[in-house]
């Protein structure tokens, strides 16, 4: 039953496609349902620690496929309704939000297991996911560093401890796309190209991104232009957000090898099922190869005080974090010395 489990992944999508095709209150559907409701219902939702799995069925690349879908049709909606008046005043406000909250939470999720795909298909949609939520370096930074330094202070998207997550996301987002940036030109330069080339994935990027900011001015006039920056300037938050718990304290030398003791993972039903298993950010860490639906719960690993939707609101208040999660790290560090 894991694999049809997944199909819960789909509710803020179709949230999304409805309230913004509906326009007035109904734009605030998936803002509701992901942060009110989700985040809610959460902390008195079970855990789910069983390991079973199916790897040959179709069914979890079939999901991949619709989120991709789901996230081209929610913006193609967007800027239909706001083109046409459906959606008008401080209503694109509220559809530029929950809009951002699905490319936050659902897109730039898919996008992260498409990227670690072999498949250059697979790789593409999830390069256009990334696309579509106004980030250029995630592709590169997540793959060639985060991946191999998650934990030291090479890794500008480990949170460390003591850090708010308001000064983490300015960090991290700059860290690493200046990181991106660095590690684009110094290929290019090995290749005897200059780092100002189209070849450079950031810069290519960023220039097909000010071409989409154009066209969406052309086509729904500014209020259209301030939406989609409003969506992806969310989505960034709470792909930082994300960033932030599950590494939160957790250092490793060097020189060690990343294993399960390196990452915070969460059981909770919601976060494993409606995140596709992001939640065992143990395991992907650990064999970052494995696809969403193989991954594996670890009883050694540290576990989060709730799930990533329900922990939003202790990150959001940093004293209130530290409290609950220093405990934790405290008691998870003695543990395993």
């Amino acid at each position: 039953m894991r694999n049809y489990k997944y199909f819960w992944s789909l509710l803020p999508g179709l949230c999304t496609i409805w309230g913004n095709y509906a326009g007035g209150w109904w734009v605030l559907t998936n803002l509701i349902f992901s942060l009110v409701i989700l985040a809610g219902v959460e902390w008195f939702f079970p855990e789910d620690n069983t390991n079973e799995k199916d790897e040959n069925s179709i069914i979890p690349d079939m999901l991949l496929a619709i989120h991709v879908l789901f996230q081209v049709v929610s913006l193609s909606v967007l800027v239909y309704s706001i083109q046409s008046g459906r959606i008008v005043g401080g209503f694109v406000i509220g559809a530029a939000l929950s809009t951002g909250i699905h490319s936050g939470s659902s897109s730039i999720v898919i996008a992260h297991e498409l990227i670690h795909r072999r498949s250059r298909v697979w790789q593409f949609l999830g390069k256009l996911l990334l696309f579509s939520a106004m980030n250029v370096y995630f592709f590169v930074e997540h793959l060639r560093v985060h991946h191999k330094w998650v934990g030291t202070e090479r890794d500008p998207a480990t949170a460390r401890r003591g850090e708010s997550l308001y000064f983490f996301f300015v960090r991290s987002a700059i860290g690493q796309a200046r990181g991106a940036w660095k590690l684009e030109t110094e290929r290019l330069k090995k290749e005897g190209r200059s780092g100002f080339n189209l070849r450079n994935f950031v810069l290519a990027s960023m220039l097909l991104l000010c071409l989409l900011v154009v066209l969406l001015y052309f086509v729904a006039g500014w209020t259209m232009v301030f939406a989609f920056l409003v969506q992806g300037f969310f989505a960034h938050f709470l792909l930082e957000y994300t960033n932030y718990i599950e590494h939160y304290g957790l250092k490793r030398s060097e020189k060690e090898r990343t294993t399960e003791h390196h990452s915070w993972q969460t059981d909770k039903v919601i976060s494993r099922f409606v995140l596709i298993d992001l939640s065992r950010h143990a395991d992907h860490h650990y064999y970052a190869s494995k696809p969403y639906h193989t991954l594996l719960t670890y009883k050694d690993s540290p576990v989060l005080p709730g799930g990533y939707a329900s922990a939003l609101y202790l990150a959001l208040l940093p004293p209130l974090w530290y409290k609950v999660i220093h405990r934790r790290l405290d008691d998870y560090t003695q543990h395993h010395a």
